[in-house]
């Protein structure tokens, strides 16, 4: 393949890695960066395979969290979490899976067939923002935030059901985990590690199960496109989870905020003012 073409795969990469557990919606970057500059799908021959190029790398996403959140992962398969300090087990996390992996078995085709779009994803990003500027707001308020090793059952599955919104693309799983974790009392940096650890089985099982419906859809001569895009994806989804990790208690939810509104700004100027991307 040409290397402008390869270029496309590693750009789309770069954006899923960045954005895939910052609090900015991976999904929604992808529909825009994709459907509005890049047109993968005119280079890979179809919308079914431009759509299962970005399973793939969302799952080097993925790769990326579980290698960050390795050791409690095997902590919490070990069962050293219910003999030794911590409190944050396995069944935390399932808890916090439960609502949001029941209405994506529900509405999984609804949601691939209507909210795949421009406009939708705008929607989630200003709507997400308001989210995230609220909980940044409540936080004020609470005295002494807990740590993620000290979630309930009961924070889990506020967690889980706020992360239902995440289904809507643009409104961000982690901007909406996040937010909820904070509601409910979790310090920042508690809910991101709650948010991403959690991410991980849902996410593995909801690409899983797309990439097994289409499998079909990835060709031979395209292998370089979706190798180049799965290790760009890892590689800069470990330093973006590093660097958010390391800043998330000092910047809090705001500033990414303002960053939606100011591109659900722009862009809705673009593309209804000059009708970049649309007709894609």
């Amino acid at each position: 393949m040409e290397f402008f073409i390869l270029l496309k795969a590693i750009i789309l990469g770069i954006v899923e890695g960045l954005t895939e557990f910052a609090p900015v919606s991976s999904t929604g970057h992808q529909i825009l960066v994709d459907d509005m500059w890049l047109h993968s799908a005119q280079v890979l021959g179809s919308k079914e395979s431009a759509n299962t190029f970005k399973i793939v790398i969302q799952l080097g996403s993925i790769l990326a969290a579980a290698w960050i959140f390795r050791h409690r992962f095997v902590d919490m398969l070990s069962f050293k979490a219910e003999r030794g300090t911590h409190r944050l087990k396995l069944s935390h996390i399932i808890v916090g899976l439960l609502p949001a992996g029941i209405a994506g078995l529900l509405f999984d085709d609804f949601i691939d067939e209507h909210l795949f779009s421009v406009p939708t994803v705008l929607i989630g990003l200003a709507l997400g923002a308001i989210l995230m500027i609220a909980a940044d707001i409540y936080a004020k308020k609470v005295q002494q935030p807990q740590t993620v090793d000290s979630i309930t059952y009961r924070q889990a599955f506020i967690i889980g059901l706020v992360q239902i919104l995440a289904l809507w693309p643009g409104f961000s799983r982690s901007g909406s985990t996040i937010s909820a974790g904070v509601l409910t009392k979790l310090d920042h940096k508690a809910a991101s590690d709650f948010t991403f650890m959690m991410a991980v089985p849902i996410m593995a099982a909801a690409s899983a199960k797309s990439l097994i419906s289409n499998y079909q859809y990835i060709y031979a001569d395209q292998t370089w496109f979706y190798i180049l895009g799965f290790i760009f994806a890892f590689v800069f989804g470990v330093l973006s989870i590093k660097l958010f990790l390391e800043l998330i208690n000092r910047v809090k939810l705001i500033p990414f905020a303002i960053y939606r509104l100011i591109l659900v700004a722009i862009i809705a100027v673009l593309y209804f003012g000059f009708g970049i991307g649309k007709g894609i």
